[in-house]
């Protein structure tokens, strides 16, 4: 269970974070104060810690940086009110994850703090791999599989992990490609640095900009105050750009530059700021095709694909999704308070049938609900959930849609998934991409514009949600 340290004297504001995560698996710690704050931080090892720039024995700024000379790795986020932004940014400069201003929102307490906490996942556990079959499951991220492909991937690892390159990870969603990013650092020579990561797919194209490259006050219409990108923030690190493929093309060339000669300016400004950064890229996309197709630059291509690791999709890797479901039987069981110990050969039969378009994460997902279900010590077919038990095929049948109706949801609920927003989320996408289809006729270009989606997003969906377009064309 990850850890979240609350620093600021305002009663209310530590309460405001207790309720934020009441009903999450995190626990809050909180003080009053920089002395009991630095107590705590030596106690408990926080993943994520909040600081409220003004406290009544310290400045929020000094606090910090005394904390960060006992555990570098940990995401800070400040607190602050409108008197004290400059610190906040200086703050960032020297290496703070972000700041929040009072009065604090719920809502964006949640987004930012569950960043930070996955971040800090990402640079304080190394993944093992392939973790042997009678071992105890690691409690971090692990890269497991056995098959040809994946043994190609552990040596690629093995071989750019020290060198001071660009790699691009290739591979569907869910096939471990921000986990194999996760060991490259780990392994590397900026272990001990700097490590930020920016999911591009996540951040609208008017925000992605800033996001990486930062932005100077009164840059666009929004912009009241200055703001330092992640690239500036792993400066001497790393830093992992997820779903590469989704960039626009501004922001494509402000990144080729970047990794040309180490220099970008913040938007909106005009003053060169010189980093040293390594890239780590991912993405599900074919660039090749977006290449040809000139969604992509060619030149940005060549620079990121010094080396390419290929990730195998789950329905390629032969035997791995025995050793995989084992390994997540293994690791999540106890957590679920089950004595599993097993799977049946006829739950790997229905498991072996499904062609898993979420690739690993889905299967990871799918263990996790079946624990909930599951009774004895032996994983059975019927403790499967719907998606993917053969009572359900006519469900998935090519041409039906995956309506997203009350019913379901009250089943779902009914089966106490630990998933249903992911669930609903994906019946939902099915079924407005495939009425849209069908208005446009199978047009993508056209059903992406009334989407509001790139048309790269689409055919994404598209190849994820098994969805033809050409079913619609007639």
């Amino acid at each position: 269970m990850q850890s979240l340290l609350v620093i600021d004297d305002e009663a209310s504001i530590r309460k405001a974070f207790e309720r934020a995560f009441s009903s999450q698996s995190v626990t809050v710690h909180s003080a009053g104060d920089g002395a009991s704050g630095e107590v705590a931080f030596r106690e408990h090892h926080p993943d994520v810690v909040v600081i409220d720039l003004s406290l009544p024995d310290t400045s929020g700024l000094e606090l910090f940086k005394q904390l960060r000379e006992i555990d570098s790795r940990v995401p800070f986020i400040f607190i602050t009110g409108h008197g004290t932004v400059e610190s906040a940014i200086e703050a960032t400069k020297l290496g703070a994850y972000d700041y929040l201003f009072k009065p604090v929102e719920l809502d964006e307490v949640r987004t930012l703090v569950n960043k930070a906490l996955n971040l800090s996942r990402m640079v304080r556990v190394q993944p093992a791999l392939s973790p042997d079959d009678s071992g105890d499951a690691p409690t971090g991220e692990a890269i497991v599989g056995r098959c040809t492909a994946m043994k190609e991937v552990y040596k690629a690892i093995g071989r750019v992990a020290s060198q001071n390159i660009t790699v691009l990870l290739l591979g569907e969603s869910g096939t471990g490609k921000e986990v194999v990013a996760q060991a490259i650092y780990h392994h590397g020579c900026r272990a001990d640095k700097p490590f930020q990561a920016i999911n591009c797919a996540a951040i609208p194209d008017s925000l992605l900009e800033s996001e990486i490259f930062g932005h100077e006050k009164g840059a666009f219409t929004d912009a009241h105050r200055q703001r330092v990108g992640k690239l500036e923030q792993a400066d001497g690190g790393t830093l992992f750009l997820d779903e590469v493929g989704d960039m626009s093309a501004m922001t494509q060339a402000k990144l080729l530059r970047v990794l040309q000669d180490q220099t970008f300016e913040r938007v909106g400004g005009n003053t060169p700021i010189k980093v040293d950064v390594r890239v780590i890229t991912a993405t599900n996309h074919d660039l090749k095709q977006l290449v040809a197709e000139g969604l992509f630059r060619s030149d940005l291509y060549f620079r990121l694909s010094v080396v390419t690791i290929h990730l195998p999709p789950l329905r390629e890797r032969e035997d791995d999704l025995r050793i995989l479901a084992e390994y997540f039987l293994r690791r999540y069981s106890g957590e679920f308070g089950k004595d599993i110990r097993s799977i049946s050969d006829e739950t790997l039969d229905v498991l072996s049938s499904y062609q898993w378009p979420g690739n690993v994460r889905e299967l990871e997902s799918v263990i996790k609900q079946s624990l909930l279900q599951a009774r004895g010590s032996v994983l059975l077919p019927e403790f499967l959930p719907p998606l993917v038990k053969p009572a359900f095929a006519e469900d998935a049948a090519p041409g039906k849609d995956h309506v997203l109706t009350e019913s379901f949801i009250a089943e779902r609920l009914e089966a106490d998934t630990d998933n249903l927003y992911a669930e609903a989320i994906s019946r939902a996408e099915r079924q407005v991409i495939r009425q849209t289809l069908a208005h446009t006729r199978g047009n993508q270009l056209k059903a992406a514009t009334l989407l509001g989606i790139s048309r790269v997003t689409l055919r994404s969906k598209l190849k994820s949600l098994a969805i033809d377009a050409s079913d619609f064309s007639r």
